[in-house]
């Protein structure tokens, strides 16, 4: 999906306007990113989980996903 935003947290905020259930699965209830959930900006994961501060370009491409982990 295409959206805009100068940082993640933003661009996160229009996915979940147009799908709600989508921030209960990727944030916690402090709207921390959750443990098992990784978000990749332009193939380099995102430094700030807590906030989603990291910046956003109008070409960036993010990537959220299940951490898989386990032995």
């Amino acid at each position: 999906m295409q959206v805009e935003g100068a940082t993640v947290y933003e661009a996160m905020r229009s996915v979940f306007e147009a799908n709600p259930l989508a921030r209960g699965y990727l944030l916690d209830d402090r709207g921390a990113v959750r443990k098992h959930m990784v978000i990749f900006v332009d193939g380099e994961g995102v430094k700030d989980r807590d906030r989603l501060s990291d910046p956003v370009s109008t070409d960036s491409e993010i990537y959220v996903m299940q951490a898989l982990s386990g032995g």
